[in-house]
């Protein structure tokens, strides 16, 4: 039977910083109770750990080679079909909420309405620095995430409550009919930085022993020439002492109880509205982030902090389980065509996008999913491909590449790549990898993509000169 369907999306949430996925002084308990109501698959990822590839993989389904939105100034206008498109051509209400990251209000994405909506800054040509990469500039911008610590409220808390007040007065104008079922895409912006949490929310950790973030010495973690490069480029790690990152740590946690708070706001408004016995849920964030870990902050890298991301599905024929099926978020346009009852067309192969709904019952733990990044601070494109227990991430223009063994090293230390013993696998996976797409020819393509956006935007002096930021401002 159709449901409406609430999508929650959150942005930059790391799934380790979850109550739901282990982690026992994080204070989420609405989102936790989703995930103890339905589905929490413990393998999901993003197709990019930056926001507007994934944001446009979300909208198409598709991986970031085949829509093009590569980096931060190279957004989705409608270039594919979305899920948005079909389903209102269908009649449905498909309703946003929040932040988009689309390119500006004048494309038609296919909502049916946009609420407080965040496009690209800069007039819709976003952070057009990242085209940079050759060669390389500097990012000043990265002191900034350890200057501003909280407590305290931001223009990004503030933007975060007027999207739960006005998801709150949606739901509460919406009644039970006999109409398609609607859509609501609910679009908050915290965790994502300035690491400053509102008082409430950040004194929930203040005697809290958090955990120290792993593998920072510089002399014996893992060395690779483009990971070394990207560390070079985001340098946020450089910008913290001890008690700063302390800090940071604090409140980041605060800021994912405080989107948790929001959270709860938005399903109490569900459940009031005579809804929630008719409405399928999904929570999940755009990407993850990196707290300090391998001593990096921020997003971009294929560590499993940054490119894994916390999903559940929850509500009416959703019984609770946790699935071990690697899924992403190129999978959710089907899923949410199918929930509202609309027809999807089936994926040609296993790793493309398809529905949760079908993994519910007969988990595929061995599915091969993969993310991309060709993006500000890579000297080259470079891919992640989970499968099983392995994970691959592999770099274009003849950079090695590194294997890691999740199940015996989820902290991601040590790379198998290089040991005779794992030949065999590294080479099944770098197969599984090929068969999707060739990593130098995807590299080049992205590349020439990007040379024409330069050209469009007056050259790299002019690019240069254009507004930087450290996190999009609110225009």
């Amino acid at each position: 039977m159709p449901n409406n369907l609430l999508i929650l999306m959150s942005d930059e949430h790391t799934r380790s910083v979850m109550g739901a996925y282990g982690n026992s002084l994080a204070h989420t308990p609405a989102l936790d109770g989703l995930a103890s109501r339905g589905v929490r698959f413990d393998n999901a990822y993003t197709p990019s750990p930056i926001c507007i590839p994934a944001r446009a993989s979300f909208a198409t389904g598709t991986a970031v080679f085949e829509h093009r939105c590569w980096s931060s100034a190279e957004p989705y206008y409608g270039q594919q079909q979305s899920w948005m498109q079909r389903l209102r051509a269908r009649g449905h209400e498909v309703t946003s909420i929040g932040k988009l990251h689309y390119r500006s209000a004048a494309d038609d994405i296919g909502f049916s309405e946009s609420l407080q909506p965040m496009y690209l800054a800069n007039s819709g040509r976003g952070w057009a620095q990242g085209l940079l990469r050759k060669p390389m500039t500097d990012f000043t911008d990265s002191v900034e995430l350890a200057a501003i610590l909280g407590p305290g409220e931001t223009s990004y808390t503030r933007y975060d409550r007027d999207i739960t007040a006005t998801a709150v007065a949606w739901l509460k104008r919406q009644r039970r009919q006999e109409e398609l079922p609607w859509v609501l895409f609910v679009s908050f912006i915290c965790p994502h930085f300035p690491l400053s949490a509102p008082q409430r929310f950040f004194d929930l950790y203040r005697d809290v022993e958090l955990p120290q973030p792993f593998d920072r010495d510089d002399r014996s973690r893992l060395k690779h020439p483009v990971i070394d490069a990207m560390r070079r480029f985001w340098d946020y790690a450089d910008h913290f002492d001890t008690a700063g990152e302390r800090l940071g740590l604090q409140n980041y946690y605060g800021l994912c109880s405080f989107l948790d708070d929001n959270v709860a706001q938005v399903l109490a408004a569900l459940e009031a509205s005579g809804q929630a016995d008719n409405t399928q849920i999904i929570y999940t964030s755009d990407h993850g982030d990196m707290i300090g870990n391998h001593g990096i902050w921020g997003k971009s890298f294929m560590y499993e902090d940054s490119v894994g991301i916390p999903m559940t599905f929850s509500g009416p024929g959703i019984s609770a389980s946790t699935n071990p099926t690697p899924v992403s978020l190129t999978d959710l346009a089907s899923t949410i065509e199918l929930a509202v009852g609309a027809g999807i067309k089936p994926a040609s192969a296993a790793w493309q996008g398809r529905p949760l709904q079908s993994f519910v019952d007969v988990p595929e733990p061995e599915r091969v999913v993969i993310s991309e990044y060709h993006d500000g601070g890579s000297p080259c494109g470079f891919y992640m491909l989970r499968k099983g227990r392995w994970k691959l991430v592999y770099f274009a223009e003849g950079n090695p590449p590194l294997l890691f063994d999740l199940q015996q090293d989820p902290g991601e230390l040590s790379n198998l790549a290089n040991d005779p013993a794992h030949a065999a696998t590294l080479q099944v996976v770098t197969q599984e990898l090929y068969r999707i797409l060739d990593p130098q020819a995807v590299n080049e393509l992205a590349f020439a993509d990007q040379a024409k956006m330069i050209a469009s935007l007056g050259g790299m002096e002019h690019i240069l000169a254009m507004p930087s930021f450290n996190h999009t401002p609110l225009e």
